[in-house]
């Protein structure tokens, strides 16, 4: 009877821990969740955030893991494929409308109805609520930041050569006589035109009042007068002397060339200040921020935005869980808490990134507390009021690899630019349409 008892005793405690597991709970009656990011820079930020919410739910442990930007997208797709996506994970505007429209993340529309019915409108600016939505307009994550592309500039390059530091009036035709005067001046680079889209030729697109992508998203736009107006000038700054051609970059970071003092001016993200800031002691004080030139004659066009000849871009990541998880329950009630007032302000306040949160943008100047050199930080949040959302669609997956390939084979010689651009445009109407047919 004794042995019996002690089975049954043992069949009980199982039936018990299966219980606990299928709900997520493990044997020490906690829920573990995991919560997969990109950036190594940001994760004491996602840590402070994980611990502000396990504090007030101490039966939830989150594990946050970072992970390479190339790595995280193949350990994704394949963890999806296998129903086996990590808890939490952020999701970037390139990618969402892929896993969106096939039904990979939960839907998160509703999340905050019982706290504001227009939560999301009320918190969150047109464009950070159009970076978490998908094609059907629900929203399949919490806004998490906002950024822009601005330019940098080494002052000491700029004194060396006499040439007045950028102005807010500073055309396109300014950065090139600036550059011509700093090589002159220094055997150094002046701007360095980098074959990349969100830090590169989207911005002078859009100055140039072209589109990459029509408003509906289901056409490109590189024929345009606009965009080729920019792509002729953006490509052809390679074949001045103070401008690196591709090969350089090859080797070369743009950002690395521009911290071994080997060019003047780049274009950089916000979200990679902090970090600058970290890495290169040596250069603080020598280099500062400035809003990114603007076309001084841009060419209308209907499918572009009235700017005045300005524009940069901005994307903005969200924070998202599955649609069919194990623990989805456990995940949405955490990343409600990470779409809250004070969730981004611990985001902001640890230089994580600029949080999507309207009011808690300023947070993020705390990152630069500590240096006695200051940038020029208002630039950043100058530039939101003319800011273009980053240009993708569900078909970007496949096709902006492709395009940049065929921007490479212009930049080498051997396409011509014309012939460049309706092969992109090309590209993208093709993969767009396979997408669309699904």
């Amino acid at each position: 009877m004794i042995k019996l008892s002690r089975i049954k005793v043992a069949v009980l405690m199982l039936i018990l821990l299966l219980s606990l597991t299928g709900c997520g709970k493990s044997a020490d009656g906690k829920i573990h969740l995991t919560f997969q990011i990109w950036d190594v820079y940001q994760r004491p930020g996602m840590q402070a955030m994980c611990d502000a919410y396990t504090a007030q739910h101490p039966d939830v442990e989150i594990e946050v893991q970072a992970t390479s930007w190339s790595e995280y997208w193949t350990k994704l797709e394949a963890s999806a494929e296998s129903n086996t996506m990590p808890d939490i994970f952020w999701m970037h505007t390139n990618q969402l409308l892929y896993y969106a429209d096939f039904g990979m993340l939960a839907d998160v529309t509703d999340l905050y109805d019982d706290v504001e019915s227009d939560y999301y409108e009320k918190h969150f600016s047109e464009i950070s609520r159009r970076n978490a939505s998908g094609s059907d307009g629900h929203l399949y994550g919490v806004p998490k930041d906002k950024d822009n592309g601005l330019l940098v500039y080494n002052k000491e390059m700029f004194d060396a050569a006499g040439v007045s530091y950028p102005t807010e009036e500073w055309t396109w035709e300014d950065l090139a006589d600036a550059s011509q005067k700093i090589y002159d001046k220094t055997g150094k680079y002046g701007f360095m035109a980098y074959n990349d889209d969100q830090l590169g030729y989207w911005c002078f697109v859009y100055q140039a009042g072209g589109h990459i992508l029509t408003a509906d998203r289901t056409q490109a736009g590189y024929t345009n007068p606009g965009s080729v107006k920019a792509m002729e000038f953006y490509v052809n700054m390679q074949k001045e002397d103070w401008c690196p051609d591709q090969t350089y970059f090859t080797e070369t970071a743009p950002g690395t060339a521009f911290f071994s003092e080997a060019g003047a001016m780049y274009l950089e993200g916000n979200w990679n200040l902090p970090q600058l800031m970290e890495n290169y002691p040596e250069m603080r004080g020598k280099w500062d921020l400035a809003k990114l030139p603007k076309c001084a004659d841009p060419i209308e066009d209907s499918e572009s935005l009235d700017q005045d000849g300005r524009a940069t871009m901005s994307n903005g990541l969200c924070y998202s869980t599955s649609a069919r998880g194990k623990n989805r329950e456990a995940a949405l009630d955490v990343i409600k808490f990470f779409g809250t007032e004070e969730a981004q302000r611990i985001q902001g306040e640890n230089g994580a990134a600029i949080p999507a949160y309207i009011g808690c943008e300023e947070t993020w100047r705390a990152a630069f507390d500590s240096y006695d050199e200051k940038l020029d930080l208002d630039v950043i949040f100058d530039q939101f009021d003319y800011a273009v959302q980053a240009v993708y669609n569900s078909a970007s997956p496949k096709w902006k690899s492709q395009v940049i390939d065929e921007l490479t084979r212009i930049y080498s010689g051997n396409q011509d630019l014309m012939a460049g651009l309706e092969n992109m445009e090309r590209i993208v109407n093709t993969e767009t349409a396979k997408k669309l047919e699904k």
